[in-house]
């Protein structure tokens, strides 16, 4: 008797706060039924770091507000033959993007990372240094949706999404039946 193949799962976290991470973890049991189906691949649910080999689905948390971000995801549409974005800060820049609204009213980067270092009201910076080590990735004007930067198959909204929701969109997709969402199924309250 052959094995049936499993799919290639890898997962990254952007500029987020890892919660659709962490909604991956709250489809509980569901899990159990999930990994009966994938083989996970690079993630920080694994800690691989590069990919393995080719995977059949790529699914990203998190905008683009660094250079950092916008390497792993082209390095994820390279690697993955389906990308998912996931929540709404891969949809739609989420929270990270407030700074964008900031950033457009004549405040440059510099006065922005001022405010967040040095001259905030809550902040005991005796240095008065921001930090600029090279280690740390380059910032981008503004924080980008993961679409701005790379062509996405597939949205999951939310934030985060529930874990029935994406074991169920992630089921179907493997399936080969996924045919976009109920409105029901996606609910924010």
């Amino acid at each position: 008797m052959s094995e049936i193949r499993k799919a290639r799962v890898a997962t990254a976290s952007l500029a987020g706060c890892f919660g659709c991470h962490m909604a991956i973890l709250d489809m509980d049991e569901r899990l159990i039924d999930l990994m009966s189906k994938v083989e996970i691949d690079r993630s920080p649910l694994t800690d691989f770091k590069t990919f393995t080999r080719r995977c059949d689905i790529g699914i990203i948390e998190g905008g683009c507000c660094n250079e950092e971000n916008v390497h792993v995801l082209r390095e994820f549409r390279r690697n993955c033959d389906v990308l998912i974005a996931l929540g709404q800060c891969a949809i739609m820049g989420g929270l990270p993007a407030m700074r964008n609204a900031i950033m457009h009213s004549d405040a440059p980067l510099r006065e922005c990372l001022e405010e967040a270092f040095i001259t905030g009201r809550y902040i005991e910076n005796k240095t008065h240094n921001i930090p600029n080590d090279p280690a740390l990735p380059l910032l981008l004007d503004e924080v980008y949706p993961c679409s701005a930067v790379v062509e996405i198959d597939y949205n999951i909204p939310g934030c985060a999404p529930s874990g029935e929701v994406i074991h169920d969109t992630l089921i179907a997709l493997l399936a080969g039946r996924f045919q976009g969402f109920e409105r029901e199924r996606i609910r924010f309250d």
